[in-house]
């Protein structure tokens, strides 16, 4: 039972509902200045590159080309903001850690991506993915301790389980989760979901309806968020 007094079988059907509107492609941003003004709350996605953020808002949203992969890893540096029938935005990250991409390009990527998740008032939740064939790498963890400085409180979720036999699933994930409570803004559960399947998706949309219920939007400020800057017309 959650803490707002609803079930998870209350939030389960309220994301069913969310993920049935209208979703569409609204713009990129290169840099914080391309950004849409402030609007519905937005819920972000990083992770590394090829990762499958993509994938996976495509599977939240029942629509296979609506987020587009890119082939080659790495190549997507922009922002990328997805409108959910007006109530919600989806935001996909550009990846890290691939060693193939230019330093200047990659370190670009990464300021906006901190100035993001630092500054952005709308934001609520942040998930980070994490190739569940493999667990946590080095540059993971340097993520984790971006979003804890953001107090951008996140979720980790593990991607490609229908790649993961079961018997490892099971420890996989408990060690993600033992390594995520050495960080403060790190949400206490890790989800195992895979975009082919769609096994763990109805649960990762339930997640994001109870973070609009408000309840997730308060552990942000508790976590001491800071206001998103003002930025001239």
């Amino acid at each position: 039972m959650s803490s707002s007094g609803e079930s998870s079988a209350d939030f389960l059907a309220a994301g069913r509902k969310l993920f049935s509107r209208p979703c569409r492609f609204e713009r990129v941003a290169a840099d914080v200045d391309g950004l849409p003004p402030a609007g519905p709350p937005e819920i972000a996605f990083v992770g590394r590159s090829n990762v499958g953020k993509s994938s996976l808002v495509n599977a939240l949203t029942g629509r296979r080309t609506l987020a587009r992969a890119s082939h080659t890893p790495g190549r997507t540096q922009q922002l990328a903001f997805f409108d959910l029938g007006g109530v919600l935005r989806l935001v996909d990250t550009p990846g890290y850690g691939f060693a193939a991409i230019a330093k200047d390009q990659a370190a670009a990527a990464r300021a906006l991506t901190r100035e993001y998740l630092c500054r952005r008032g709308p934001l609520i939740r942040v998930f980070l993915l994490v190739d569940g064939r493999h667990g946590l790498k080095d540059s993971d963890e340097e993520m984790m301790a971006m979003l804890d400085e953001a107090a951008a409180s996140y979720a980790i979720v593990l991607t490609k389980r229908d790649e993961v036999k079961e018997a490892e699933a099971a420890a996989r994930r408990q060690g993600v989760l033992s390594r995520a409570r050495a960080h403060r803004a790190a949400y206490p559960e890790v989800f195992f979901a895979s975009a082919r399947t769609g096994e763990g998706i109805a649960d990762l949309r339930g997640h994001v309806a109870e973070a609009l219920s408000g309840r997730i939007g308060a552990e942000r400020r508790a976590l001491g968020a800071r206001p998103e800057k003002a930025r001239p017309d």
